[in-house]
């Protein structure tokens, strides 16, 4: 008697894959090479001269986290190199995520963005700690379940760089009607409250987005657990 199996799904059946990679890959291009020639895609504080220091190696280990997180949903990646998976979630989180977050702390507390943009992207930063020293603790528990969960919500909040981008773009967009009217004709200011609107919302928003999933596969199981339940109901009474 043969036991059967379920197919594994291939590499190229997850259609968001390519997409995210080809979308990260493009952010890092775009947004890596002033800093390897010691320039800078953001104002520099010149009065605070541990700023720059901080946003490179905030932007270098950046990088690592961003492209380990990318591996690590990977469904067909993690299902394929189980070993590798363990490995790069641990440099996920010890040389990406922890080495990022505090300093982008530090970068934060010294930028140029303004008191918004400032305590956006310092809570920003400690949300992500703790979301991911969560996952990793589960993790260590075999908690798998909740291990998965709380690195969705570290991915959310990692992609929240890239999204922001778009996010930049679209509050000039709203704002720009108003340059006149309540600006005065200060497009500095008026850059100044789309960038910290543009902070709130690319990690606000990109976390609820992940909640919705998590909860929409919640309901996912409980709808199967009650279509099974049901089942063997109707088999008991039919016996």
């Amino acid at each position: 008697m043969v036991t059967p199996t379920t197919p594994k799904q291939s590499f190229w059946r997850r259609p968001w894959v390519a997409p995210m990679f080809v979308v990260m890959a493009a952010f890092l291009a775009f947004s890596l090479p002033p800093y390897l020639t010691g320039g800078s895609r953001v104002a520099i504080r010149e009065n605070a001269p541990w700023h720059q220091p901080s946003l490179v190696g905030h932007i270098g280990f950046g990088t690592i986290a961003l492209i380990c997180c990318g591996f690590q949903v990977w469904p067909w990646f993690r299902a394929k190199y189980p070993a590798v998976h363990r490995r790069l979630g641990r440099v996920y989180v010890f040389a990406g995520v922890l080495p990022t977050a505090l300093l982008g702390i530090v970068a934060s507390l010294t930028s140029v963005v303004g008191i918004v943009g400032r305590i956006g992207n310092t809570t920003l930063c400690v949300v992500w700690l703790l979301v991911t020293y969560r996952g990793y603790k589960s993790a260590r528990r075999r908690q798998f379940g909740d291990h998965r969960r709380w690195m969705i919500r570290s991915f959310a909040l990692c992609t929240s760089i890239v999204v922001n981008r778009l996010w930049i773009g679209i509050m000039l967009g709203a704002l720009m009607p108003f340059l006149e009217l309540e600006y005065d004709g200060d497009m500095d200011r008026l850059i100044l409250d789309a960038a910290g609107a543009s902070i709130w919302l690319s990690w606000v928003v990109n976390l609820l987005i992940a909640e919705w999933w998590l909860e929409r596969g919640k309901g996912k199981a409980r709808a199967k657990r009650g279509a099974v339940a049901r089942k063997e109901t109707e088999v008991e009474a039919a016996v």
